[in-house]
Formats: structure tokens, sequence, C-alpha cells
């Protein structure tokens, strides 16, 4: 028995929303697909299990993580959430709360946390946008979660790998984005 045997398999939990669901397009094009097929191809023991939700906002993520949790039972989670927040100007007092509650319970299951920077477009006002901005690293520095950088950092000035809606990245861009969270995530996973 070769001692690979006995390395058990972890699970990374992407709990998103529609960016993270694969808005408009095939599962087999959505970047969290494509980030498996990463980690596969490293040999990684890691499995993806994606429970995004398109227009999940911190309540409704906050309302089912105790039972998601529960029963898929995961080692890590990648949470990224707060853009819809950000559509409805919910007040990121509030949007950081839910963040916060959200970390707590995932400490709670002894889950390892990476917490992802959302970005919001300067057309919601650049007040909004630095009050929303700001409590990712605010979080980070005050819980245990990982800050990782918005996974669109490298794709959403890039009109040719947007939907028209300027929001949701399309099909072509999904492999630069499973490539840049991979990248982000790679040291953090194998420790």
């Amino acid at each position: 028995i070769s001692a690979q045997a006995d390395i058990k398999t972890k699970y990374l939990l992407i709990y998103g929303d529609s960016i993270s669901a694969g808005y408009g397009m095939s599962k087999e094009n959505q970047w969290s697909v494509l980030l498996q097929e990463k980690i596969n191809n490293e040999n990684l023991r890691i499995k993806v299990i994606n429970s995004s939700v398109s227009g999940e906002t911190t309540s409704g993520g906050l309302a089912r993580i105790r039972q998601t949790i529960e029963s898929l039972r995961p080692d890590y989670l990648l949470l990224e959430l707060g853009g819809n927040d950000a559509l409805r100007g919910y007040p990121p007092k509030k949007i950081a709360a839910n963040l916060e509650e959200m970390i707590k319970i995932a400490d709670s299951a002894s889950v390892k946390i990476f917490l992802m920077q959302i970005r919001i477009p300067p057309n919601y006002g650049s007040r909004y946008q630095k009050a929303l901005e700001s409590i990712y690293p605010s979080i980070a520095s005050k819980t245990s979660a990982t800050l990782i950088p918005f996974m669109l950092e490298e794709v959403a000035l890039n009109e040719d790998l947007m939907l028209p809606d300027g929001i949701h990245p399309k099909a072509s861009a999904q492999p630069l984005i499973a490539d840049y969270v991979y990248r982000q995530l790679k040291p953090l996973l194998i420790h």
C-alpha cells in the first residue's frame, strides 16, 4: 500500500452567487468544473462541491450555510458573496455582519475559510464602492478567514470576456477564472 492511500480526499465548498454558479452557461464550461480539472491534473486529493446560487445575497447564504456545512462537511469553504447585496444597495455593515456570522458558523465546524474580495463597478458611487470593498480585508483581519483576491480581477475590465450586462463573465472567461482561483488557492490547500 502506497503512502498516498491513507491521504483522505478533502472537500472544497464553493459558496457564492451567479458568478460561481456559472450564470448563463453549461456546467462543463463553469470555472468550478474547470478548477476541479486543474486539481485532478495536479493529483491533489480535493473534491470541489459547488453550492452557489444565482442571485444569492449574504442573508440568503447565512440562512442556508449551517445546514449546507452539516450535510456536506467540507474541509474548505470559498465564500464569494456580497455582490448581489451591493446591486440592491444593502448597507455594507449588514453585509459584513452576515459574512462574519457565516465565518463563525464555518469556524465552529472546523472549516478553513477563504473569503473572496468582492469588487463592484464604480457606477454605484465611490463612497458606496469603497465602503463595500473595504469590509472584506477588515473581516479577514479579525476572523480566521483568509482573504483572496477578486476572481474577476483579470477579467472584469475586458469587455470581450464579459456578458453585455457587465457583471457576468462569458464562457470564454471561465478557464481564466479557474486558473486565477487555482493560483490563489493552491498554496493554501497544500500545507
